[in-house]
């Protein structure tokens, strides 16, 4: 069975890269043209993305509609940094906006895509106190199995729409004890109120995740602005986490010239954000199985 060690730094922290995001990136990329953005420039700058910080990162998710093949192909990513691909598929609603709902994608073959050389894999759920919960939950402990079957890590992202800072924190502890109950190799969770207000309040959080999720876990970026995610990841980890799975915060500000932007950029960010996590996060072997 493949271990966390495939995704870690030598700390045992993780610090990896998602780029993962499908009609998000799109909306993001239209930012910069009038015209259309064909698939062809989704893929075009994940590729850059790979290609310019595989070699910093730990861990690089991608999903298998734009750049999986290519990366493979074109062997972007060094032997530090492994694969993790979606495994879900993501519905939007009709006038764009955030994911409303996820389905695991059955056209994924797990033994197939780990002997392509994917190490982990990984499904987000949208996750709500509502009649769909259990349906939810029966989705997720099927991912989890079938990574287990394949020898693949399982990576479990949990996300809550709340509409206050009581029912955020409130969402996301529900959202990590019933997910993180399935015991996935790997937890990915919001940073606590998007990293800002009370900090004191922000690692509270942090540290009921950790006592609350058996396995280790992660941030991602979502929400968070690039200039508070440094801080936002030493709370996270000064209170339990392992590391970060995050894109936004790392590359966001590159897509009108990603090649020399992400060099001039994103590389460094990257690289100070390894060194926190080199620096206070739990290493995920210290977290018990």
């Amino acid at each position: 069975m493949t271990s966390l060690t495939e995704l870690a730094r030598p700390s045992g922290g993780l610090a990896m890269v998602a780029m993962d995001q499908r009609e998000s990136l799109r909306a993001m990329l239209g930012a910069h043209t009038p015209a259309p953005v064909p698939d062809s420039d989704l893929t075009k700058f994940k590729l850059a993305v790979a290609a310019e910080l595989g070699q910093h990162a730990s861990g690089f998710l991608i999903d298998r509609t734009f750049g999986f093949d290519q990366v493979l192909a074109e062997r972007l990513l060094p032997p530090t940094c492994g694969l993790i691909l979606a495994a879900d598929r993501l519905q939007h609603p009709p006038e764009g906006g955030p994911v409303v709902r996820t389905s695991l994608d059955e056209d994924i073959n797990p033994a197939h895509v780990r002997e392509r050389g994917v190490v982990a894999m990984k499904l987000l759920l949208v996750w709500r106190p509502d009649e769909h919960r259990d349906a939810r939950l029966a989705m997720a402990e099927e991912f989890v199995r079938r990574c287990a079957g394949a020898g693949l890590l399982s990576v479990l992202e949990g996300v809550v729409r709340p509409t206050s800072d009581d029912d955020f924190d409130k969402l996301q502890l529900e959202a990590a004890a019933e997910l993180g109950a399935l015991r996935p190799s790997l937890y990915k969770a919001q940073v606590p109120r998007r990293g800002v207000g009370d900090r004191g309040e922000v690692a509270r959080v942090c540290e009921r995740i950790t006592a609350t999720v058996p396995v280790p876990w992660v941030v991602l970026s979502q929400g968070v602005t690039i200039e508070d995610f440094p801080h936002a990841v030493r709370t996270a980890c000064d209170a339990g986490a392992s590391g970060f799975l995050a894109g936004r915060a790392i590359w966001s500000d590159t897509l009108a010239d990603p090649t020399p932007l992400l060099r001039s950029r994103a590389v460094d960010r990257l690289k100070r954000l390894a060194e926190v996590v080199d620096s206070s996060a739990r290493p995920w072997q210290e977290v018990a199985a």
